[in-house]
Parts: structure tokens; C-alpha cells; sequence
């Protein structure tokens, strides 16, 4: 509370002050603030009193206490203190219509008086969040948060992530109280949904506290839809069970399971988002289909069995280890051919050679018989040959 005290002193003159300084009386009112619903106390000191006549009013000029007598029949307010020092006064439950200021007088020669402001705070109550339409997938989302009551005016502050979002304020007086809004347009894919956002009310009768309104986005979107396959090989006999996945905001509360070109087989149970086959047979082979949707959109996704006859997966897996040697096998007759085809280049290039020096030979036997028909020392010319 802020307590100001104003004075006024009744007194003669200043010229007659020295004479009659003894009789000089004074009254002083004290400004009052309360929170709305509390206790207001309304306090008139009097200084130098002889027994005057002493009146409290209401803003309204309505007498309250006549000299410590009630005058006006309204229970919220009692007299808790009358001396020749202090009279005091105590209103409960106090409304914004109390709100005003509280005359204090007394009566001597002349009618004198003070007032007493009493200020009421009211603090805004939690504000609340309003949606002017659905948050679609792709769009923009506009959020109003409202503080309908408050004095003086809250303030409010749109935060997501620790991090303020300007708002648009709007302001309006209802008299003696103000109501508040702040408005946001934020735009929302569907990672967005469920994302938390808040949006908080300061005022100065809250010391220092705030009030903090949560909200969380609920963004439209259209389903997806995913089919979990089994593992490894199916053969005819075993089991079959598909699940399918569905997302989407609303979720989809009807599955649809469904055989492309085809019906259903007759040992097939449906069981929520489960498709379940039990004692397969190739007859089933073919492409199975799972859709969902909601008012945003529909989607789908297909599986396709292969169901296998146990025969032919041993033969295919014993065919394995053949095909494997028979790569082997034919890996080394290659390389067979290839050294075959490289031994005989070099044999016929080394026998090219040798021909060629044979017939270097026969020229130089040639010579010599050509020597000795000619006359010529045999002898020498073979020794000649011969070396």
C-alpha cells in the first residue's frame, strides 16, 4: 500500500497563531490501495483534539460513522479504533466499486475535511486461448490469448521455446476495469503438431509473479501409411502376419485391407491394423493393400507375397555350390587355352629362327665349291671355309 498523508491544520490566522496555539486542531487521511476481496483500512488522525464532531464518508457522500456511531447499514464496514489520536475504519471484501476517495471531517467553528483515495487492484485472472480456426497442414494458425478483467491493464506476452512471439495487443476500457488480448498468426506444417506454446500476464498486484495460460498445436494433416513385411522366405504352410502403420492427425479409425485383382483369402483374419494368414499356399501370391484416411486426405501402401514350394528352395540352394565350381572349372580351362596358345607362338618364332641360319650356311658351302671348280688352292679355300 502507498500511504500519503495529507494535512490541513484548522486554525485561526498566522497572526493568531501564538494566542491560540493550544487549541489549534488538525486531521490527516491516508491514501489506501488493497487488492480486490481484501481489507481496506481508512485512517484519520486527528492532532490536538477537544472532542470535536468527527465524520467519515463514502465517495459518495454518504456518512458512514457519526462520531464512532454507525450510520450507514452496510456490514462491510466496522469501526475498529475511535481515540482522540486515530480513528480508524475497516472495509472487507472490497469491489472496484469502493473505489474512491473517503472523506475525513471534523466539525468546529467551520466544517474542515481530507480525503482518503483508496485505489483497488485487480489482477487478472489466468488468461485463456482461443483458436479462430483448425491448424491445417500447410496454413497459418491464428491464436487470441484473452485477459478479460484487470486494473490496471495486464500485460501479455505470447513465448514458444523460451523465445517471445510479438503479438498484436488489443486494449478496451469497461469502466473501471480493462480487458486485454494479444493475437499471434504462426504458420504450422505437421511436425508442428503437439508443439508447445504459452502465453503469460504480468500485472502489479502479482509482485512480480505471472500467470501462465499452456496451450499445445494440434495441426491437421493427411495419414501415411507404411505395411511392416516379415522377414526372410515364406513357404507354403507358414503363417503370414502384416501390420500396418498409420499416422495422421485425426488418426484414421478405419483400416482397409485389400487383395489387388482379388478377394481376400478365406483364411485371412483382420484384427485392427493386423492382416493375418495362416496355412499359405502359392495360391495367395500376389499384392496386398492397407489405406487409411481421414477429412484431410486418404493414403495407401501395397506388399507382395511370393510364397515359395519347399522343393524348389532346396533344389535352388543345392545348385549353389555347383554353379560356384562349375565358374571355378571354367576358369582354369581358360587359363589352359591361354598357355597352350602362348607355348605354340613360341615355338613357331624359335623354329623361324633356326631356318634362318640353316640357309645362311648353304650360302657359304656354296662358295667354296665355286672356288675349287675355279682352280683355286683347295686347300686354302677350305681352310679359309673352315675357319
Amino acid at each position: 500500500s502507498l500511504d500519503l498523508f495529507i494535512s490541513i491544520t484548522m486554525c485561526p490566522p498566522p497572526f493568531f497563531l501564538l494566542l491560540l496555539l493550544s487549541r489549534c486542531q488538525a486531521v490527516q487521511a491516508e491514501n489506501v490501495t488493497v487488492m480486490e476481496g481484501g481489507t481496506a483500512e481508512i485512517s484519520c488522525r486527528l492532532q490536538n483534539y477537544d472532542g470535536s464532531i468527527v465524520v467519515i464518508q463514502n465517495p459518495r457522500r454518504q456518512t458512514l460513522f457519526f462520531n464512532g456511531t454507525r450510520a450507514l447499514k452496510d456490514d462491510r464496514f466496522q469501526m475498529v479504533l475511535f481515540t482522540p489520536r486515530l480513528v480508524r475504519i475497516e472495509l472487507t471484501n472490497v469491489s472496484v466499486s469502493d473505489e474512491g476517495g473517503y472523506f475525513c471531517q471534523l466539525y468546529t467553528d467551520s466544517t474542515h475535511h481530507q480525503v482518503a483515495t483508496l485505489s483497488v487492484l485487480v489482477p487478472p485472472e489466468t488468461p485463456t486461448v482461443e483458436v479462430k480456426q483448425e491448424a491445417v497442414e500447410g496454413g497459418e494458425v491464428e491464436l487470441t490469448c484473452m485477459s478479460p478483467r484487470s486494473k490496471p491493464a495486464a500485460t501479455l506476452r505470447w513465448v514458444r521455446n523460451g523465445r517471445e512471439i510479438p503479438g498484436v495487443v488489443s486494449q478496451q476500457d469497461n469502466g473501471k476495469t480493462f480487458s486485454v488480448s494479444s493475437t499471434i498468426r504462426i504458420p504450422v506444417e505437421r511436425k508442428d503438431n503437439g508443439a508447445a506454446l504459452s502465453c503469460e500476464a504480468f500485472h502489479v498486484a502479482l509482485g512480480g509473479q505471472k500467470r501462465i495460460r499452456h496451450y499445445r498445436l494440434d495441426v491437421y494433416f493427411a495419414p501415411t501409411v507404411r505395411i511392416v513385411p516379415p522377414t526372410g522366405i515364406l513357404r507354403e504352410g507358414d503363417s503370414l502376419s502384416l501390420t500396418c502403420s498409420v499416422t495422421g492427425n485425426p488418426l484414421p479409425r478405419n483400416i482397409q485391407w485389400s487383395k489387388i485383382n482379388d478377394t481376400l483369402p478365406e483364411r485371412a483374419e483382420i484384427s485392427g491394423p493386423t492382416l493375418q494368414i495362416s496355412r499359405l499356399s502359392q495360391s495367395y501370391n500376389g499384392t496386398y493393400l492397407c489405406q487409411a484416411q481421414n477429412n484431410y486426405g486418404r493414403a495407401a501402401d501395397h506388399y507382395t507375397l511370393l510364397v515359395y514350394d519347399p522343393g524348389a528352395v532346396v533344389e535352388t540352394h543345392s545348385a549353389v555350390p555347383y554353379a560356384v565350381i562349375g565358374g571355378v572349372l571354367a576358369l582354369l580351362v581358360f587359363t589352359v587355352i591361354c598357355v597352350l596358345i602362348v607355348t605354340i607362338w613360341c615355338s613357331v618364332r624359335q623354329k623361324g629362327s633356326y631356318l634362318t641360319h640353316e640357309a645362311s650356311g648353304l650360302d657359304e658351302h656354296g662358295e667354296v665349291q665355286e672356288a675349287f671348280l675355279n682352280g683355286n688352292d683347295a686347300s686354302q679355300g677350305k681352310k679359309e671355309y673352315l675357319l
